[in-house]
């Protein structure tokens, strides 16, 4: 069978949300907003039957994952479900492929190495570089995603980093950065929400401090699960329009994407993605 060559049309705009909250009903409602994918975090299981029932759901709408985790979704079986969806849906999925945390993994030796060994997996499995993005935050990786996928999908970074990324990727490489947000004009009320999704787990992971540090925000601001100048590069909130502003600079920085994650991750988000739509698509 041929493969597509073609990366899916991700549009400008897409939602990340855990494989948990995305229900086929609101993923049907996302794409009916106008966004053009729907990540799904969490590291969802290998079989992708949770990007299968997204899929079927919806009639145009990219899903990607955001990611799988190499240590846990073996690469023949990743590659299996990608061909089942591939078939199913022809050019609506794209794979999104990351390392993990040394802190997660009991056996996290050699990560550069081993993904390197897990893209070798997929391609004798011919899943194609275009149809896979990597969740990459230093030079090495974003090096990695411009030679062996389609791009990259960096999580928890600024639009300061998105500009480094792009001179990395160079200019014909997916660029696409989750950002956080919510939709609260009180600064301490917004960052009540925010800090938590911040700190837990991703300010005591070092991939994330040591990519925070090389962006400028010293130790002791990161410490204490973050001063508000962290919080503040990496939670977008306010009105919709300030919002919308915000992940504008991801798009004025070289992102060709920004997946949106509206928090609480627990709460209904449907009120932020209206908001949000209606600001990014007018």
């Amino acid at each position: 069978m041929t493969e597509p060559t073609q990366t899916p049309d991700l549009g400008t705009y897409g939602i990340w949300r855990g494989a948990a909250g995305l229900t086929p009903d609101l993923g049907a409602a996302i794409e009916k907003l106008g966004f053009g994918t729907i990540w799904i975090g969490g590291s969802p299981r290998a079989d992708l039957l949770v990007a299968e029932k997204l899929l079927d759901a919806t009639e145009r709408i990219t899903v990607a994952t955001g990611i799988v985790n190499v240590w846990s979704s073996p690469a023949a079986e990743i590659a299996e479900s990608y061909h089942r969806l591939e078939a199913k849906h022809p050019g609506r999925f794209l794979l999104g492929i990351g390392i993990g945390h040394p802190e997660a993994t009991g056996d996290y030796s050699k990560p550069y190495a081993t993904l390197v060994s897990y893209l070798d997996e997929l391609d004798a499995a011919q899943v194609p570089e275009s149809r896979r993005v990597l969740a990459a935050l230093g030079p090495k990786v974003l090096k990695l995603s411009a030679d062996r996928a389609a791009g990259a999908h960096p999580y928890l970074t600024t639009p300061e980093h998105t500009a480094e990324a792009r001179e990395i990727l160079g200019p014909s490489k997916i660029l696409a950065p989750e950002h956080k947000v919510v939709l609260e004009t009180d600064p301490d009320k917004a960052r009540a929400v925010g800090r938590p999704a911040v700190a837990n787990p991703y300010l005591h992971l070092r991939n994330y401090t040591t990519n925070l540090e090389r962006l400028g925000f010293a130790p002791d601001e990161i410490a204490n699960d973050g001063n508000d100048r962290v919080i503040d590069a990496l939670v977008a909130y306010g009105t919709a329009r300030s919002i919308a502003d915000r992940l504008r600079e991801h798009i004025a920085a070289g992102a060709d994407h920004v997946a949106i994650q509206a928090l609480p991750a627990d709460g209904d988000p449907i009120a932020t993605y209206e908001a949000l739509a209606a600001e990014l698509f007018r």
